[in-house]
């Protein structure tokens, strides 16, 4: 927990009784590898802190030339993100997607409900939501515009900045589906790399 208080800490400094209310709301669980935080049809009930551990976001894409139901990864969150499905979360409609572990995993969590209670008893927990908002929606701009702008090169490159130790700790093939490009592609790049 220490982790995440010093996060938030250095966001805006925490009160002593915002502090109190954050450890005794926060819950925190470790999940073996490939269980789900969230499945389609399920409403996002919870904002995830990740201690240890990488977890991805995808889809089933129907109708693909690959068959129905191939899976695009959307997302990849590791140590120190915080992790929700988003449209969800907030609108409190089911999700369309799937959070899956990828390792086991240490959380923290809070519901929605008291999210919001610590928005409405802690004027400066506002402040640090609208930072960690604005981080999170810069982000997610980022990657779109990335799949659109970018070479597949660029965008390899790119996730080795952001992630460098992707490949110990994430299967080839859902690189390759987040880079969006066939697991061959992707090992031409890696081998272009290692000389």
């Amino acid at each position: 927990m220490d982790s995440l208080l010093t996060l938030i800490d250095r966001i805006h400094p925490v009160s002593d009784s915002l502090k109190n209310s954050l450890m005794q709301m926060l819950r925190r669980d470790t999940f073996p590898r490939k269980h789900w935080l969230l499945q389609p049809g399920q409403t996002s009930d919870r904002l995830y802190f990740i201690e240890q551990g990488v977890v991805r976001g995808y889809y089933l894409k129907a109708g693909s030339p690959q068959g129905d139901g191939r899976e695009v990864t959307s997302w990849f969150m590791r140590e120190g993100d915080f992790i929700m499905s988003i449209i969800s979360f907030y609108t409190r409609q089911p999700a369309h997607e799937y959070v899956e572990l990828l390792e086991e995993s240490t959380v923290y969590s809070i519901t929605y409900d008291q999210l919001q209670h610590l928005y409405q008893h802690f004027p400066e927990f506002n402040i640090i939501g609208r930072v960690l908002t604005e981080r999170y929606y810069v982000l997610s701009e980022l990657r779109t515009q990335n799949l659109r702008m970018q070479t597949a090169n660029e965008r390899y490159q790119q996730l080795l900045h952001d992630f460098p130790a992707i490949f110990q700790r994430v299967p080839l093939k859902y690189i390759a589906s987040h880079l969006g490009i066939s697991p061959e592609t992707l090992s031409r790049l890696r081998g272009q790399y290692r000389n």
